[in-house]
């Protein structure tokens, strides 16, 4: 596969020691880039097969930027794995629920059932979610 792994200025360095460490496990190529969510994204174009997302719910104000980045990065057919742990204290669970009211608004979600993760890493309150562009 040909990935492009994404974060914030500050996190580029770390990207590249993480993509170095990795080297010797990745066929294909494997590139950093800066993305910043509700920005442009003609750059990442065109539509990514997959798009993988790991934590990426968790502070409220990045809620509208994160799903803006996703309704422009996304084509009819890419997939989105979106993958969560289900936090209680705070403010965590109304933002969680704000996420998945406003990401239906443009995508079908479909949760992944807890016996079809990884048995290795499988928990109660990891949650992993299949997230397609509704069909227009």
């Amino acid at each position: 596969a040909n990935v492009t792994v994404t974060d914030l200025e500050e996190l580029q360095e770390l990207l590249m020691v993480n993509i170095e460490n990795n080297r010797h496990l990745v066929t294909g190529s494997v590139r950093a880039k800066v993305l910043k969510w509700g920005e442009d994204v003609t750059e990442f174009q065109p539509p990514p097969d997959y798009i993988l997302m790991a934590d990426c719910i968790y502070y409220e104000e990045s809620l509208e930027p994160l799903l803006k980045t996703l309704k422009d990065l996304t084509g009819p057919d890419t997939c989105v794995l979106c993958c969560y742990e289900q936090r209680t204290m705070g403010k965590n669970p109304e933002i969680e629920r704000k996420y998945f009211e406003l990401l239906q608004m443009d995508f079908e979600l479909e949760k992944i059932p807890l016996d079809k993760h990884d048995e290795e890493y499988r928990s109660e309150d990891i949650h992993i979610v299949n997230i397609h562009r509704k069909q227009t």
